[in-house]
């Protein structure tokens, strides 16, 4: 996927926006089998520099942004 984003660049000329988020962990029910168990959880998030999964909420927001006209000049590869 981000390869894809990545050479969309490509499409810039005519005007084409392409994003990609890509988040990491994120507390919905389909992770609760890894939350359950306390200690891979643990484990878990000593990999991840905040040390918690994120909130389906702030990938809205990130989301939301990029749609906006406000983020038509953003380019992060």
């Amino acid at each position: 996927m981000n390869q894809l984003a990545r050479a969309a660049c490509e499409w810039a000329g005519d005007m084409i926006r392409v994003n990609c988020v890509a988040p990491g962990f994120i507390t919905t029910p389909m992770l609760k089998p890894v939350t359950d168990n306390e200690e891979f959880f643990k484990q878990l998030k000593l990999r991840i520099p905040l040390r918690r999964f994120g909130e389906p909420e702030e990938v809205a927001s990130v989301v939301a942004f990029l749609c906006l006209p406000a983020a038509s000049f953003i380019i992060n590869w």
